[in-house]
């Protein structure tokens, strides 16, 4: 159910300040607007605004919407009313109206991203955990525990890293760009520093998902290895464990924290899927005690994993990043611009084939996104619909027939001719553009299927 609410509350209202855009433009440039609406489908509610021509509706089913003007190409329009047609308004009025959506999208996005940053929210610190085996951060001498105090891409200058999710949103992007990404590290906050550059150009970047960090090794956050929550009835509870042991040695081999500890229980299986049992040095109430652990095989996308039905590590330490007015606001412009020009920048490669059309994701995805968010807090979800409201709004400004950034191309092209598309030809590109949209559309419906599936 949360799922369901989050998802409706989030496209709704992403689309209803989409349409708000094009709206207030329409009114501002002196066009009668007739019906603005929310959804399709059923009416479930109607009103007008008292002195205002518009009819203002919300539909069941909120998966688009519209804002109808008066406008000649649609219906015969009262001579006294001519100049308020949307068809008889200069060029750059009509530019103005459709670019108006995706610039409120887009400007919501950095109201979020703004808000989130004056408010506050709690993040790991930038301290990285130990590196996935055969990584990068492996071969270029990263051990776990390290402190990241800067980072830099290629030959730019150096900045500071604010916190863990900071530096991935980092790596993301120099990945995604084929960037070197140099690193300020040091064993402690505040110590003398060291750098270490990670080759990121060597990766052959198709898809932007965990499987990529695990190549770079950064996975996650530094935290303890410590046993949480144990199941009952699970493996854990069976070799005597209990909420709270530290685990020092596993066979032997000292444990450095939780991310290890994890890929050494993942790691305790046979070839054929049998359990590998393992010896494990755990600290309880200042006493070390040996405990024969024996992981339960378990298959996931055809690996065989061990698991021990216990919650492993200790949350990471986090810290509270908060910025000023100025430096928030500034921040917001920033986070929409990066966040646009990397979506920019995945189209791209998609339609050159350097990076999978499986990056492409649907509504479903988009749902569990959604819940996933809503149920981390309100901000996650604010997050989360300042990542879609960026989406939707570089999405509508595409060159399209159909979609907003179709129409300025239209409109580009009367500005650099001095006539408009013919009919004919407008006709054509419609039928194009609805075409490529559902090819689209049906990609990424069968992305979210595979997703959920797998």
């Amino acid at each position: 159910m949360l799922t369901l609410v989050a998802f409706v509350v989030a496209l709704g209202l992403l689309i209803a300040v989409h349409e708000y855009g094009h709206y207030r433009m329409a009114v501002a440039c002196g066009v009668k607007v007739l019906r603005f609406s929310v959804g399709f489908g059923k009416p479930l509610l109607r009103w007008h605004k008292k002195g205002s021509p518009t009819e203002f509706v919300l539909c069941a089913l909120p998966l688009g919407g519209y804002v109808r003007m008066l406008d000649e190409r649609e219906a015969a329009v009262n001579p006294a009313e001519r100049h308020l047609a949307f068809n008889t308004q200069p060029l750059r009025s009509r530019a103005a109206i459709v670019a108006a959506g995706p610039a409120a999208n887009l400007l919501l996005a950095i109201a979020i991203y703004a808000l989130v940053n004056w408010t506050g929210v709690e993040e790991p610190k930038p301290v990285l955990a130990v590196p996935v085996a055969g990584s990068i951060a492996e071969r270029v001498g990263l051990r776990g525990g390290e402190w990241v105090a800067q980072a830099a891409t290629d030959d730019a200058q150096p900045s500071d890293i604010g916190s863990f999710e900071d530096l991935r949103w980092r790596l993301t992007q120099a990945a995604l760009s084929s960037q070197d990404m140099t690193l300020w590290v040091a064993l402690r906050e505040g110590e003398a520093t060291r750098t270490v550059v990670l080759p990121l150009s060597e990766l052959d970047v198709r898809e932007a998902d965990a499987a990529l960090f695990q190549r770079i090794g950064i996975a996650g956050p530094w935290s303890a290895p410590v046993v949480g929550e144990v199941m009952q009835g699970g493996a854990a509870a069976r070799s005597g464990l209990r909420d709270g042991d530290v685990v020092r040695k596993v066979n032997d081999k000292p444990v450095r924290d939780g991310q290890s500890l994890r890929a050494s229980i993942r790691a305790a299986t046979g070839p054929g899927g049998e359990a590998v049992e393992q010896r494990w040095e755990v600290e309880r109430a200042g006493q070390m005690l040996q405990i024969d652990v024996k992981p339960v095989p378990e298959q996931q996308s055809g690996v065989w994993v061990g698991r021990i039905g216990a919650y492993i590590g200790a949350a990471p330490e986090m810290m509270t990043v908060r910025h000023g007015a100025v430096d928030g606001l500034v921040g917001g412009v920033v986070r929409t611009w990066e966040v646009s020009w990397l979506t920019l920048k995945m189209m791209g490669r998609m339609v050159i084939g350097e990076a999978s059309i499986k990056n492409l994701s649907g509504p479903l995805t988009i749902a569990d996104y959604a819940g996933k968010s809503a149920s981390l807090g309100v901000t996650s979800y604010l997050l989360f619909l300042a990542l879609i409201s960026v989406s939707l709004g570089v999405l509508n400004l595409l060159p399209l027939p159909v979609l907003d950034g179709g129409h300025l191309m239209y409109y580009l092209w009367e500005g650099v001719t001095g006539r408009s598309v013919s009919d004919v030809w407008m006709e054509r590109l419609q039928r194009g553009g609805v075409v490529i949209l559902m090819a689209l559309m049906s990609v990424a419906l069968f992305n979210d299927v595979a997703r959920l599936a797998g």
